[in-house]
């Protein structure tokens, strides 16, 4: 089982990215949960995407200690920080993020909102975090995430299979 929560801020698409992180893992046959919560005035404030992976059942679906932690916004991060495990990993916008040196998990850096502004639209930063994700981490497949976006999506389709296949691409580019 593992506990993925997606954080950031209302208007980067922090919930979308969990819908299609979790449908990727159930094209694959696999079970997934995924619960979002915002702010009450929804963009500009904290929203958070908890997405949960499992081969089994999954009989709780929330998450009080994640393997991985997605921030796109410095508040997110600060307020989430707290409940990835010791062993855990971090993927950071790293324009908008800072991480403190002495962090105990991995830690990776994306300048995610930056390359979505210069090759595509801002608002596909959260698929290029998930190409990132996917292609560093294994949890679903790149072809996965990219069947749950045709599914999902209705607009700018391909602006986010290309952000997919850049975050992979930037997540190959970088040792792990």
């Amino acid at each position: 089982m593992i506990k993925i929560r997606i954080c950031g801020f209302g208007g980067q698409g922090i919930l979308l990215a969990g819908e299609i992180l979790g449908a990727a893992a159930m094209i694959e046959g696999k079970y997934s949960s995924e619960i979002g919560s915002y702010g009450a005035e929804a963009r500009g404030t904290t929203t958070l995407s908890d997405v949960i992976i499992s081969d089994k059942k999954i009989g709780f679906p929330v998450i009080d200690e994640c393997d991985i932690l997605i921030a796109m916004s410095q508040q997110a991060f600060n307020a989430n920080i707290k409940f990835v495990k010791e062993d855990g990993i971090i993927i950071v916008d790293e324009d908008l993020v800072k991480t403190p040196e002495n962090l105990k998990q991995k830690v990776f850096k994306i300048r995610a909102t930056k390359i979505a502004e210069e090759k595509f639209v801002r608002v596909v930063a959260n698929m290029i975090i998930l190409g990132y994700l996917a292609e560093k981490t294994k949890i679903v497949s790149i072809d996965s995430l990219k069947k749950a976006i045709k599914s999902r999506i209705t607009r700018m389709i391909e602006a986010n299979l290309a952000a997919i296949d850049e975050g992979a691409k930037l997540a190959s580019e970088k040792e792990i």
